[in-house]
């Protein structure tokens, strides 16, 4: 069912106004005109007899009325026709309507009676033909109104359905007219679109590809140097930064290799989140060995989710390194709510224009690439698009920030519900 509002109904309102406005203007253009040629064939007709017969009558002389008009003075005059006020005036007389003139001379009240004019019944006939004029000219603008919105609305409907679909031979590009003109610039946007798309996923593969291999050289040498230093305390903190480094840079290009494919090419899973969380919690304790902070799973309702294993592993361990990077007393907890993961930390927070930014509020600051939130935030955003995982984030009146990731009900994304 199409909405009130819809372009093809504001067509079809459009008309009808025209209808009723063009009706009501001819039908008081016909109104005045069939009342000015009743004054003038009846009323103006029984003034001039009137004004003839009165003075004959006066002067004794014949009264010879012409066909259809009677003269009636004094007693003459019928009962249903006497003491009527002076002028042209309805009367009925036995159920008829007949138009009167009354008048006065010096030896008394006189009446001219019109037997004869059909004139009520053609202003009926008239009128009766206005109210059918009328009923067929609005049945005709709805149908007009309908046809002409058809017309306009079911083009634009069958681009918008392309534009929807994401089909790369638009319709109406061959018109010349203006729904040519929408149809030919959604096309050109639409193909700038999508180059804009493969030369970013291409880059981002390229560069992904580009840096597996230093990375992999970068983790061999660490674990080379640290099997001949051995217990060394020396060498020891240093190459574990170094090896624990590489392995986070080598995580998050094996993640952007993924987001750079479409989503339905990525393998899925039933996960259970409360497994998650707890493998992330464990991975990630060296971030907080030697500093006064607890890093915990606080527990909660478990539940499960249908995704890439590596993608929301990689969303969760991106918010809780964050936090573990940030903060430098206190705890960070990581909890289960209703098909929710909270993270929660006690550090300084986020500036507000960042978290601003990351609820996607629409007065939030622009910013550019990960600038000011780093790569694990702007993967973590990435993410939440790929998997539409709604991400939310709070700083609490005492301290710290709370970033809670809220699951859809069912599926994590089209895409991977389709092989369920």
């Amino acid at each position: 069912m199409k909405p009130v509002s819809s372009l093809g109904s504001r067509i079809v309102r459009a008309y009808l106004l025209f209808a009723l406005g063009c009706s009501l203007f001819f039908a008081s253009v016909a109104g005045f005109v069939v009342e000015g040629i009743d004054f003038k064939m009846v009323h103006e007709r029984l003034r001039d007899v009137a004004a003839w017969a009165a003075p004959r009558h006066e002067a004794k002389l014949s009264v010879a009325m012409p066909s259809g008009l009677i003269f009636h003075h004094g007693e003459a005059i019928p009962l249903s026709l006497r003491n009527l006020p002076e002028g042209v005036q309805e009367v009925a007389v036995d159920g008829v309507q007949l138009p009167v003139y009354a008048g006065h001379t010096a030896s008394g009240p006189y009446v001219v009676v019109d037997h004869a004019s059909d004139y009520g019944k053609v202003e009926i006939a008239v009128y009766s033909l206005l109210g059918v004029g009328f009923l067929g000219f609005i049945a005709m603008s709805v149908f007009l109104g309908r046809f002409m919105a058809r017309q306009v609305v079911a083009p634009i409907e069958a681009l918008s359905t392309a534009v929807s679909d994401g089909s790369a031979d638009l319709p109406l590009q061959e018109r010349n007219d203006e729904l040519g003109i929408l149809a030919r610039a959604f096309a050109s946007h639409t193909r700038e679109l999508q180059a804009f798309l493969d030369r970013e996923r291409y880059f981002t593969g390229d560069v992904s590809h580009e840096l597996r291999t230093p990375l992999t050289i970068i983790g061999g040498a660490a674990e080379i140097l640290a099997l001949h230093t051995g217990a060394d305390p020396a060498w020891q903190g240093p190459l574990e930064r170094i090896a624990r480094a590489a392995r986070d840079a080598s995580e998050s290009v094996a993640i952007l290799l993924l987001l750079a494919r479409s989503p339905e090419l990525i393998a899925s899973q039933e996960l259970s989140m409360s497994a998650v969380v707890r493998e992330e919690v464990a991975r990630h304790q060296a971030l907080v060995a030697g500093k006064p902070v607890v890093l915990q799973h606080a527990g909660g309702l478990d539940f499960t989710v249908r995704a890439p294993a590596q993608l929301v592993s990689a969303l969760l361990g991106n918010l809780i390194r964050n936090a573990c990077l940030y903060t430098s007393d206190g705890a960070v907890s990581v909890a289960l709510a209703e098909r929710a993961i909270i993270v929660h930390d006690t550090g300084k927070g986020l500036p507000s224009a960042i978290r601003a930014m990351l609820n996607g509020e629409p007065d939030a600051a622009p910013l550019h690439g990960s600038e000011g939130t780093g790569i694990g935030l702007a993967l973590v955003m990435r993410i939440c698009r790929q998997l539409n995982v709604t991400l939310r984030v709070d700083n609490p009146a005492a301290c710290g920030t709370v970033f809670t990731l809220r699951f859809p009900p069912e599926s994590i994304h089209p895409a991977f519900a389709s092989e369920m």
